[in-house]
């Protein structure tokens, strides 16, 4: 007890050095999830430890944040890989790599703070050369929790886009804001506080809440890749797009929405030259090219990317997607089935559809367009996320309608606001067999016929995921007609379904 009066060591187990080095070499390496969970653990309990010199706290988190990059980089592959996840594994894995990401932001921003408030300490002193690492790492965190919650297409609160915010004002104040650091061991391009603060605000500028989990992974690398090419400024330019109120805790806003007042922590950007890149790359993608120099943390092909890299083009075009159609607002209820096969069963005709409305759920739709409905949705189920096929029938109606989800937004984990595209008021299911094996062959594949907003001489088809082959020409009768359809391109991909462009021929 009377040394301790004498030590400056803190009375934590992390504050022995030999200790921290003993706790990291025993990290469960092949159990991801437990190692993060230890790293987490221990994040908790340095919340409380008042003892520790600022900089001896920062070089311990630093430490224990490097040796959880590897199995974070594992879970965040599980989430969006692992095709036979469970929910609750899910739910389990999005959780940690969330509450992660917050408490080690939380605990850089916490040194970066003391050694503001503090400059002339010793501590402070110390720590003012590792200030560029923590306010990196601290926003870095943050944009990950951004994304996280993208990945659920959750609500973003005041408190994530402040806690993006502080750290870039607090190192814009002391004049590191632009100093290249090494974000982490192993990474080999260098950033800085001002690149990763901009990187969050193009990430939400892009609409990801339209694509799917593993989609948005991959917009968020591509934002990385081509990020030094955007235009980031204190003051507003002839090309700028968005502002954001730095301070504010609110997200960047078009500037069709000028601020109401002027201020210090104003911010501007647009995407510079960053258009002119991505539409390179977009053709190059399209020989089926993926340049090597393209980190996307994996191998993907290049019809997976395609429609990421297009999603992109859109959002960072001089002038941003305007609505295609005006909205009205209604409010009206819908009976709602979902996938693919419900879908094809409706579209079939009466007789096989009986019993399927009784298990229909009853959405409300809040507004309505040529293109398509907005609704809102409450007791969400698991299989509600982008991409769902659905078969909808207005209230007291008789007609229903195939459409597709294109936008998901969770106000609360009881309700959240849903984007459809119609894709037929027409839809009718049909019977297709491959040309090449003769018309009475077996092992029909079903599809269901969007008949109008075609093209001439063209249609389009739904089909179960992975039908579709360029060599494959298919057939099918309808109205005692035979039809002949010739493959022209893979429109869109869905979950469990793909839409299928073909050319159409009426045939003897």
């Amino acid at each position: 007890m009377i040394l301790k009066l004498f030590s400056s060591r803190p009375d934590h187990p992390l504050g022995d050095a030999k200790e921290l080095k003993r706790i990291l070499a025993e990290l469960p390496l092949d159990n991801a999830f437990r190692a993060v969970d230890e790293i987490y653990g221990w994040y908790e309990s340095l919340q409380t430890a008042d003892d520790f010199r600022i900089d001896q706290l920062f070089d311990v988190v630093r430490q224990l944040d490097d040796a959880a990059q590897h199995s974070l980089r594992r879970l965040s592959r599980d989430y969006l890989n692992s095709p036979r996840l469970s929910k609750s594994d899910e739910r389990r894995l999005w959780t940690m790599c969330y509450n992660y990401a917050g408490e080690v932001s939380s605990l850089y921003a916490r040194c970066i703070d003391v050694a503001q408030r503090n400059p002339k300490e010793k501590a402070s002193e110390a720590l003012k050369p590792m200030l560029p690492l923590a306010a990196a790492r601290a926003v870095a965190a943050r944009a990950m929790q951004l994304k996280w919650v993208e990945l659920r297409y959750g609500p973003i609160g005041e408190d994530l886009w402040r806690g993006l915010g502080r750290p870039y004002l607090a190192a814009e104040a002391g004049g590191y804001a632009q100093k290249q650091v090494q974000l982490y061991p192993g990474h080999p391009a260098t950033t800085n506080v001002a690149q990763q603060y901009l990187q969050a605000l193009i990430f939400h500028a892009s609409s990801t809440d339209s694509l799917m989990p593993l989609e948005i992974e991959l917009a968020d690398r591509l934002i990385a890749h081509f990020q030094q090419r955007f235009a980031f400024s204190h003051d507003c330019q002839p090309d700028s797009v968005y502002w954001v109120d730095v301070a504010s805790g609110s997200p960047p806003v078009r500037l069709a929405r000028k601020p109401e007042r002027l201020s210090s922590s104003l911010r501007f950007f647009s995407p510079g030259t960053a258009p002119q890149a991505l539409n390179e790359l977009v053709r190059v993608v399209e020989r089926g090219e993926i340049p090597s120099d393209l980190n996307l943390g994996g191998e993907y092909l290049a019809k997976v990317l395609l429609p990421v890299l297009r999603h992109l083009a859109m959002y960072w075009a001089p002038e941003p997607p305007q609505r295609e159609h005006k909205r009205h607002s209604v409010k009206a209820r819908i009976a709602v089935l979902q996938g693919f096969d419900d879908c094809f069963t409706v579209f079939a005709g009466d007789v096989a559809r009986i019993g399927k409305e009784r298990n229909a759920e009853s959405w409300v739709v809040e507004n309505v367009s040529l293109g398509g409905f907005g609704a809102g949705v409450d007791d969400l189920g698991e299989w509600l996320k982008i991409g769902a096929l659905l078969a909808m029938q207005p209230e007291g109606g008789d007609n229903w309608v195939l459409g597709m989800v294109k936008r998901f937004n969770k106000e609360s984990e009881a309700h959240a606001s849903v984007g459809i595209q119609a894709l037929s008021r027409q839809a009718q299911s049909i019977e297709l067999r491959p040309r090449t094996s003769g018309f009475s062959a077996t092992g029909a594949i079903p599809g269901i016929w969007l008949r109008e907003s075609n093209g001439s001489g063209e249609a389009r088809v739904v089909m179960p995921a992975a039908s579709f082959d360029l060599r494959e020409s298919l057939e099918f009768v309808h109205d005692e007609q035979r039809y002949l359809l010739t493959p022209i391109e893979l429109e869109e991909t869905g979950s469990g379904f793909e839409i299928a462009r073909y050319r159409e021929q009426i045939v003897a």
